[in-house]
């Protein structure tokens, strides 16, 4: 065991994911301190091994990390202003989701009380945490994360961004609608079949396949977008792509077109610019550069 596994640590909020994290840790065998604003949460983790603190600011000066999984940016603050100079000298490990805005100011105010700041965006559900395929992506204090890189592996695969804090939470909102916008697009095909008498289960072991088979066009879409050429051969044009009968055929069927009219609108601004025998990919000048 590494001198990292040895480090006390402690954690702030226990809410599902956080009791995931300090579980994590209590397992580890490392010295594991949590705090939650409501009673009774620490409990369990207690049974395990696990110390509770009376207060955040008994938690706080327990150990030299800090772990906070609170509930929002708000939260993190309202808990940890009151406690800046009892943070001071140690190292801040923020989890809790966050802008990347707000990473970036949090990481601003813990500089100035002389707080050594981590930001991490978790990618993966409580029950993930500690099993493969858990990812948590870093950004912020290089040598926060290069201390601490052993310990902070124990709950998922560990990725640092750079030293802006920020950097951090932009990946996982990015990742994340991505993972939302198809997670609706599986939800309106779902919402047509069921007229029909099909099943969401029917649809998503037909679903399945066929999305992760289209991942595959990825990588292709990436490389014109970043060329910036949306001429180039070989793509489907922005004519061909037109939803118009999607949104028909929605309606006709009785349910909400708005998931599949989000990507007509980006579509038809493209059209309406005069691009419409360029590739698909080009929808993204719709979203870059929103109208006003």
């Amino acid at each position: 065991m590494t001198d990292d596994h040895a480090t006390h640590v402690s954690l702030l909020g226990l809410g599902a994911m956080g009791s995931a994290l300090a579980e994590t840790l209590v397992k580890a065998g490392i010295r594991t301190t949590v705090w939650n604003r409501s009673a009774g949460k620490a409990d369990a983790l207690v049974a395990r091994g696990a110390t509770e603190a009376a207060s955040a600011v008994e938690a706080v000066r327990a150990s030299p990390l800090v772990i906070v999984c609170l509930f929002d940016h708000d939260s993190v603050h309202e808990v940890l202003d009151p406690l800046a100079d009892d943070l001071a000298g140690r190292t801040l490990v923020n989890l809790t989701t966050t802008k990347p805005e707000q990473a970036r100011q949090l990481a601003a105010w813990a500089a100035e009380a002389g707080i050594t700041y981590l930001d991490g965006g978790i990618m993966a559900v409580p029950s993930m945490i500690g099993q493969p395929g858990a990812s948590i992506l870093y950004s912020g204090s290089q040598e926060a994360f290069r201390r601490h890189t052993a310990l902070l592996d124990l709950w998922a695969t560990s990725t640092y961004y750079g030293e802006d804090a920020g950097l951090a939470s932009l990946y996982d909102f990015a990742l994340l609608s991505a993972m939302y916008v198809m997670f609706a697009g599986f939800m309106h095909g779902a919402a047509m079949l069921a007229p029909a008498g099909v099943s969401a289960a029917r649809f998503a072991e037909m679903a399945a396949p066929w999305l992760t088979a289209m991942t595959g066009e990825l990588s292709g879409y990436a490389e014109v977008i970043d060329g910036g050429d949306y001429t180039v051969a070989g793509q489907q044009s922005l004519e061909f792509s037109n939803l118009g009968l999607f949104i028909e055929a929605s309606t006709e069927q009785g349910v909400s077109p708005e998931p599949i009219a989000m990507v007509q609108r980006l579509i038809q601004r493209q059209l309406d610019a005069g691009h419409g025998t360029e590739g698909f990919a080009r929808i993204i000048e719709s979203i870059k550069h929103p109208t006003a």
